[in-house]
């Protein structure tokens, strides 16, 4: 009778130790940006296919991690890393489409204003939420996912920090939502207000 408990259990545990691991990595990645943006780019590269190959809550399916060959991404490029203040915006709630038809509730609060464009930054309106920053661009559908790429989800732990009053916005450190690799999982996609007109060829890109 006590199984079916104590398999969610392990499940919420396994959960709980990878949001750990990815916040650990990203406490190191900020630590190493200061001092060496492709250090720092290599060892996020190199610690997320660790977790991906191993972990339970791996977003690959079981049957795929021992044939995993790894994470593909550009090679670190300095033009696509940026800081930039949060522009303050009124409050709007709003749904944001998932990769399953489903939605998600947002609280659009403000715009980062970038050389490449602007994109507004949302906060998840659930219990604890978090700043998340989802983009499309012109590689979105080609080279990258056609739903969109992660730049931040703190929510997640995947946090690049600040410098001053500037949030840290780099985009060789953007990343695929987890159903670009098992159709299980239901993802946010970016909306409409977040789609660069620019190629960000920066970051994690398709298989």
């Amino acid at each position: 009778m006590n199984q079916p408990n104590a398999i969610a259990a392990e499940s919420h545990l396994t959960l709980l130790d990878w949001r750990r691991r990815i916040a650990e990595i990203y406490t190191e990645v900020r630590a190493r940006l200061l001092r060496d943006p492709i250090d720092a780019h290599s060892y996020w590269h190199e610690h997320r296919n660790d977790l991906f190959r191993s972990h339970p809550q791996s977003p690959l399916h079981a049957d795929a991690r021992p044939r995993f060959p790894g994470l593909r991404c550009f090679t670190y490029d300095a033009r696509f890393a940026f800081t930039a203040a949060i522009r303050p915006l009124p409050e709007k709630r709003f749904d944001v489409d998932t990769s399953t038809g489903s939605k998600i509730r947002f609280v659009r609060f403000g715009a980062v204003d970038l050389p490449l464009g602007t994109l507004e930054v949302m906060w998840l309106d659930t219990y604890g939420g978090g700043v998340f920053l989802p983009f499309r661009d012109a590689t979105s559908g080609a080279t990258t996912y056609g739903g969109g790429r992660y730049l931040l989800d703190t929510a997640k732990g995947a946090d690049l920090g600040v410098r001053g009053s500037e949030l840290v916005l780099d985009f060789n450190f953007a990343y695929h939502p987890s159903c670009v690799h098992d159709s299980v999982w239901t993802c946010p996609l970016a909306p409409p207000e977040n789609r660069l007109s620019a190629a960000i060829v920066a970051g994690e890109r398709m298989p």
